[in-house]
């Protein structure tokens, strides 16, 4: 008979409910203690999940309790590091919400107090477990477009979050542009080198601070990334994984940020004729070895290394990549000139 493992949830705000909905679809996993600095948090989701687990304002009084294997961290950024850091002296693996730091020292500690423990820590960017992520790669993999020269990426929403975000600095890049920068790092297969950023608060924004933004990397390969985001651009929406044209030396990408994916690949040009032919490609079908699934993909790729599976692509040696992107920008915008990324 195999036993569950032990988990202690930290921060019980909104998030929480959908990666304690996961965590209920993989199985094997009994939640023993919710820690949140306001009980009543803690207490409604356990009401809302059927659980019964134990309520508290202190992690480490906690974990020092209970000892569990497993801590789920859905706090805000301001406390990760000192989340994780607890965790992992605790004994824990860790999955954290993103961005795993708000500092490169602090990613830096936490990667390497992560390795002197012996445990995982991971985070959860769920976003290139999307199925048409992992299709685009595939193709860009195959060289069908030949050497990435560019990826481009549009964002612009208007949401109304209340809380903690409307208040939060560098709220666009730190908070969802995060998630584009390791999208187009895991499908260009490539690390940043540098940025040059510019972020603003336009007017009529409900944000406190900067709430639009601008970046252009330039990659180790020879590609450069632009994107352009907001969070107070009313109407015309794009979708929350942006809308993105990849361009190669032989051709490029078109993708929606939802189910059109587009591909076209440039004929041999003829002499005299000012724009060469172009043929449709055909996007990959799924493999059945590529992770999808989301939130789902990342927290049960998660709970397989606890149990003695592969190690998860997005732990934090991996994932310091795609905040090195996001502190850079900050930076850059911040010091107003372009920044070298240096993990």
């Amino acid at each position: 008979m195999t036993t569950n493992q032990r988990a202690v949830l930290t921060g019980a705000g909104a998030m929480s409910r959908k990666w304690l909905d996961a965590i209920k679809t993989v199985g094997g996993v009994d939640i023993v203690g919710i820690v949140d600095i306001n009980p009543a948090n803690a207490e409604a989701r356990a009401a809302e999940q059927n659980i019964n687990p134990e309520i508290g304002t202190d992690l480490k009084a906690m974990l020092d309790r209970l000892s569990p294997e497993i801590v789920f961290d859905v706090a805000i950024p301001a406390v990760r590091h000192g989340i994780v850091s607890t965790a992992l002296a605790a004994g824990a693996h860790v999955l954290s919400e993103k961005p795993m730091a708000e500092t490169l020292d602090q990613a830096r500690d936490l990667v390497a107090r992560a390795e002197a423990a012996g445990r995982f820590h991971v985070v959860i960017q769920n976003r290139r477990y999307l199925a048409q992520l992992r299709r685009i790669r595939r193709l860009v993999a195959s060289g069908a477009i030949g050497d990435i020269t560019g990826v481009h990426c549009d964002f612009f929403l208007d949401p109304h979050f209340g809380g903690f975000r409307e208040q939060m600095p560098h709220v666009l890049l730190l908070d969802m542009a995060v998630h584009t920068f390791d999208a187009a790092r895991f499908v260009i297969d490539d690390a940043a080198t540098s940025v040059y950023a510019d972020e603003w608060n336009p007017a009529g924004s409900w944000y406190e601070r900067d709430a639009s933004a601008f970046a252009s990397f330039r990659f180790s390969q020879g590609a450069v990334m632009t994107y352009r985001g907001s969070w107070a651009a009313a109407g015309l929406r794009t979708s929350w994984e942006s809308t993105w044209r990849i361009t190669g030396t032989e051709g490029s990408i078109l993708w929606d940020g939802a189910d059109d994916i587009r591909a076209e690949r440039a004929q041999p040009h003829i002499a005299g004729k000012l724009l060469p032919d172009t043929q449709a490609l055909e996007i990959p079908a799924l493999d059945p070895a590529d992770r999808i699934g989301g939130h789902l993909g990342v927290i049960t790729d998660f709970l397989d290394a606890t149990r003695g599976g592969p190690e998860p692509e997005t732990v934090s040696r991996e994932n310091i990549k795609s905040l090195a992107m996001v502190l850079g920008a900050i930076d850059s915008s911040t010091s107003g000139r372009r920044v070298e990324i240096v993990i």
